[in-house]
């Protein structure tokens, strides 16, 4: 069985067409829900039910609006509610230099100047760039924009992180 990584949930339906709104949870929704792209669809429990392929895709605010092939009407579409659509590993795309995927990122624990000041535990796209939520013990979480002059390293294999947190943000 192949592992798969969590891309997006379908949270509501759109329209009477089959088509469904979708929370991304990707860092390429415009690859990820690309026409054609086949995403792996499972239900509440965590089941596999089948592969779903893309036939259409837009943005939407902060939702996408996704029409997969084969689910025509709003019955269908209803069924999807609160499913949750992964991307086979053998799937990924490889990316270029100081570029991660989300599932490699968090969980890294995170120093500076070689003392840990946390773990990521979830990354936000807010606008611009990407901020990490750093879970802290005994403090509340601090989020680090991801620019070059507050992430200064990550080490995959190592599984950690150099920052330099801004004065002022961690007051």
């Amino acid at each position: 069985m192949s592992e798969y990584y969590r891309v997006a949930v379908i949270v509501n339906t759109q329209g009477l067409q089959g088509e469904v709104r979708v929370k991304s949870f990707s860092d390429f929704p415009e690859a990820r829900f690309k026409k054609g792209v086949a995403l792996a669809l499972f239900d509440k429990s965590g089941t596999f039910v089948e592969n779903l392929t893309v036939t259409r895709a837009r943005a939407a605010k902060n939702l996408w609006i996704v029409k997969f092939s084969g689910i025509d009407n709003i019955n269908s579409a209803e069924k999807l509610r609160d499913f949750t659509l992964k991307i086979a590993a053998e799937n990924l795309s490889d990316l270029d230099e100081g570029e991660f995927y989300y599932h490699e990122i968090i969980g890294l624990d995170v120093y500076e100047n070689d003392k840990r000041i946390g773990q990521i535990s979830e990354i936000l796209q807010p606008g611009a760039n990407d901020v990490w939520v750093i879970k802290r013990q005994g403090k509340a979480d601090l989020l680090l924009p991801y620019i070059p002059s507050v992430v200064l390293s990550v080490d995959l294999s190592g599984k950690r992180v150099n920052v330099e947190v801004p004065e002022g943000l961690d007051d």
